[in-house]
């Protein structure tokens, strides 16, 4: 079992995001209902924000729920929008406890009134928080989040605001949900499954990647301990060689 003290405090990742992968089949192992496996991945995100916080990570990014899932059988989306709700009235005293700050990106439109107005409630009560920004991702899809970026900029190009031979990076990271953090540098996905499911495809160029067996109902802090360790055995080159690093 990783404890912190084995990790470089020198050598944290600024920026966090993790895949929480697994609720279903955790249940489903255990003869529940994929609910169940969803109630106990809340006990989870406790363990990696609190985790994640203690050890000085500045940004964490969930994803909480895809553009995808709305295609989910319609018992399972409101009994996760319930529990979107629920889970924000409870953590609202950790996130204060913590200095937290609660952020969100994706279409937050599309979600029901109820879940939006309680997300916007918590995230107005910890705006002055500055220990970390938790991000969830709701209704998020990062193909979406593109074709929103590209539409916005080609409606300032076409309105003369923005020159098209101007267009570079930080244009384009203006105009991203994300235009307030900073890119990914190791992306966590739990539960064996090893693909980037439309999650901040702009953002995780660079980034480290991590897979882990483990399903997100059964994810520790120790196991966050574990990733960061991971993590800080490679050597991140961005596109130069180790001779030039050194």
């Amino acid at each position: 079992m990783i404890d912190k003290k084995q990790l470089n405090s020198n050598n944290i990742p600024e920026h966090v995001a993790i895949i929480m992968d697994g609720n279903g089949r955790w249940a489903k192992k255990k003869g529940l209902f994929r609910a169940a496996g969803h109630e106990k991945g809340t006990k989870a995100v406790r363990e990696a924000v609190e985790g994640s916080a203690e050890i000085g990570i500045k940004y964490l990014t969930l994803y909480a729920f895809s553009t995808e899932n709305w295609n989910r059988p319609k018992l399972e989306v409101d009994t996760l929008m319930k529990l979107l709700v629920s889970s924000l009235k409870k953590e609202i005293k950790t996130l204060q406890d913590n200095n937290i700050q609660l952020n969100a990106i994706g279409n937050l439109q599309n979600l029901p009134k109820k879940a939006r107005v309680e997300l916007m409630e918590v995230i107005e009560k910890t705006k002055s928080n500055d220990h970390m920004v938790l991000t969830l991702a709701l209704s998020y899809g990062s193909r979406e989040e593109l074709i929103k970026t590209i539409e916005e900029i080609s409606i300032k190009v076409k309105n003369g605001v923005i020159s098209p031979h101007l267009i570079n990076e930080a244009v384009i990271n203006e105009h991203l949900y994300t235009k307030n953090l900073p890119d990914v540098d190791l992306l966590i996905r739990t539960s064996g499954e090893q693909r980037i499911s439309n999650f901040l495809l702009w953002q995780i160029a660079y980034a480290e990647l991590y897979f882990t067996e483990i399903l997100w109902p059964d994810f520790k802090r120790t196991d966050l301990f574990e990733a960061i360790l991971n993590y800080q055995k490679r050597e991140r080159r961005f596109g130069k060689t180790s001779e030039q690093l050194s």
